[in-house]
């Protein structure tokens, strides 16, 4: 068998960290590292007769590749960590800090060959080559938990393997503590935000995202939900070759779901058109939803006209009181009734008990924005609103100059995670949507369901 190199780019590797003495000496290295410029930077600003200013001690171009650099490098959570503060509290951190960590969203290195050959034979065995009449050691994507690689079997099946990074499983919680001490002692994070809830969140997430049979169980319910939609597209799990770090799939055709755009405008709207109504079945039919908003988890086949599914990690399933939460709220958002949005979003879990009237008022008028494409009549333009810089404005007037910040539950950060990756997508596309219209059309298919079940 001789390995075989897809016509990618090559991703840089870098050795992986394994064991938590050599991780905690990692984040040790970036500390000191950042601590060593501040001082350097500081004494230039005194000689200078200048009064140094911590942040930007920081924050210099130095230190930001620094911190980039170190957490691509240990992967696992405390890159995905960077990733969901950079996304979930992107709105509550100053930007310079959100520009740092939205670097963690694109840059990935992938494991050197030695360990991944040590991963292969530890899940298949020092003759694993015998299976496959192919396999390209050249990692075809690079991501915070693992890669994936293009193999074929002697059997005459064509796989993606996706194989995760040695350690990473045992690393998440010390990892994640690790960076809030990071993210504390720079004190770039406001007072008033309270990490705690989004960090444990993370742990348990991360968690689930290092499970492979938990993948492989929400990839197989999809593939049931979806099965008679000829729109979509979702790879086959092959439980012969998947274990608790490789999960085997069909290796699906396709292209980035972004280079779509400079198709035609009818396929960019057809695109998002099936991404807002799957949202909708996910959350108010399956309740079921993959929450990750990485649009590398989209590509779609030009030839088939098919959009292709991929990682369902981040799968999360939701509760009758969640969803019956969203569902209220959108609808009273459509009548643009406050009384029911505000009943809605107290459902969900929104509202602290010390929150101020004042302060109700400007989440229910945050909920209202962020449904604005919901409450359009008729197709909404992507590509002519600013309605994401609107509500981060929104955001970070409410947590900043009116001093209200309550973590809602977490189904609900990883639900507005997705929604809002639909909209950055449905803008990069440039795509028209009449978003309202998918929304009614799912909420009388549940009605009419609901008359079945009540009449039978």
């Amino acid at each position: 068998m001789s390995p075989t190199k897809p016509n990618i780019q090559k991703i840089e590797s870098a050795p992986i960290p394994t064991s938590r003495l050599s991780r905690i000496s990692k984040m040790g290295q970036l500390v000191g590292g950042v601590a060593s410029s501040m001082l350097a930077q500081g004494t230039k600003q005194l000689v200078k007769g200048q009064r140094p200013n911590t942040k930007d001690l920081l924050l210099t171009p130095q230190n930001a590749k620094r911190l980039a650099d170190h957490l691509s490098q240990l992967r696992g959570a405390a890159m995905k960590v960077g990733q969901l503060l950079s996304m979930d509290a992107g709105d509550l951190i100053p930007e310079e800090l959100a520009l740092i960590l939205s670097k963690l969203r694109s840059e990935a290195k992938s494991m050197p060959l030695n360990q991944l050959v040590d991963e292969l034979e530890q899940a298949w065995g020092e003759d694993w080559q015998s299976q496959f009449s192919q396999f390209s050691f050249y990692p075809v994507a690079a991501a915070s938990i693992g890669q994936v690689h293009e193999a074929h079997t002697l059997d005459g099946r064509h796989l993606a393997l996706k194989i995760q990074y040695p350690g990473i499983k045992n690393s998440i919680d010390s990892d994640v503590d690790n960076l809030a001490s990071i993210l504390k002692l720079s004190r770039l994070i406001p007072k008033s935000v309270n990490l705690t809830p989004i960090l444990e969140e993370a742990k348990l997430q991360l968690h689930a995202e290092a499970d492979y049979h938990y993948e492989a169980d929400c990839l197989n319910q999809y593939r049931q939900h979806l099965a008679n939609d000829e729109h979509f597209t979702l790879p086959k799990v092959h439980a012969d070759l998947s274990s608790e770090s490789i999960l085997a799939m069909d290796f699906v055709e396709g292209v980035a779901i972004e280079s779509r755009v400079n198709a035609s405008q009818t396929e960019r709207n057809f695109i998002m058109r099936q991404l807002f109504k799957l949202l909708f079945q996910e959350m108010f039919v399956f309740r079921l939803v993959q929450t990750d908003p990485n649009f590398a988890n989209y590509q779609f086949n030009p030839k088939t006209q098919r959009i292709v599914l991929l990682d369902f990690g981040a799968t999360r399933h939701y509760s009758d009181t969640i969803s019956n939460g969203y569902l209220n709220l959108m609808d009273a958002a459509q009548h643009h009734d406050l009384d029911k949005i505000e009943q809605a979003a107290e459902q969900i879990g929104f509202f602290s008990q010390s929150i101020l009237p004042a302060q109700k008022a400007a989440v229910i008028e945050l909920f209202v924005q962020a449904c604005e494409p919901l409450c359009f009549e008729g197709d909404y333009d992507f590509a002519q609103t600013d309605l994401a810089r609107r509500i981060k404005d929104k955001g970070m007037a409410l947590s900043l100059e009116q001093d209200y910040w309550h973590t809602p539950p977490a189904d609900a950060l990883f639900f507005h995670r997705k929604l809002g990756g639909l909209y950055l997508l449905a803008a990069k596309l440039k795509a028209r949507v009449n978003v309202r219209q998918l929304f009614n059309e799912t909420t009388r298919d549940l009605n009419n369901l609901s008359d079945t079940i009540d009449l039978g």
